[in-house]
């Protein structure tokens, strides 16, 4: 066997250990009380309720959020830069895509998305690896 089979073969136990991990994780997390599970695998949990409108897939949305990985580390925070982003509904990762159109204006979020939902197998830069599992806390601002 040559290095690049080995490397390929190393890379596919990988990803197929992460799989498993994400697979356990949601699996425990949605028995959690108040955490409600999608049938796509989407999980959320109401941080702070609101009765405001519900964004379309057409919408603008302005957000507050943090993301972090299963393991706890922090990849991208608005709170940490002091600036809500802006941007259109559809104009996000599948599992923002499917919760945002659910969140009233006004509310905060737990989103744990899995890794389909997410980056897949192509992660997404040096902070988020291939499959990985992600959590988002998002305030849902306003609607445009």
């Amino acid at each position: 066997m040559n290095l690049q089979d080995k490397l390929r073969e190393f890379l596919g136990q990988k990803s197929s250990q992460q799989m498993e991990q994400n697979q356990q994780f949601f699996e425990e997390n949605g028995k959690r009380e108040g955490v409600v599970a999608l049938p796509s695998g989407l999980q959320y949990e109401i941080l702070e309720p609101a009765e405001g409108p519900l964004p379309e897939g057409s919408s603008r949305v302005t957000v507050h959020y943090e993301g972090r990985l299963t393991n706890g580390n922090v990849f991208d925070s608005s709170y940490k830069r002091g600036q809500p982003a802006t941007f259109g509904v559809r104009q996000v990762i599948a599992g923002w895509t499917e919760a945002l159109q659910l969140m009233p204006q006004g509310s905060k979020w737990r989103l744990f998305i899995p890794s389909e939902l997410g980056y897949g197998s192509r992660g997404a830069g040096a902070s988020i690896p291939p499959n990985a599992a992600l959590i988002f806390d998002v305030e849902l601002i306003s609607i445009s």
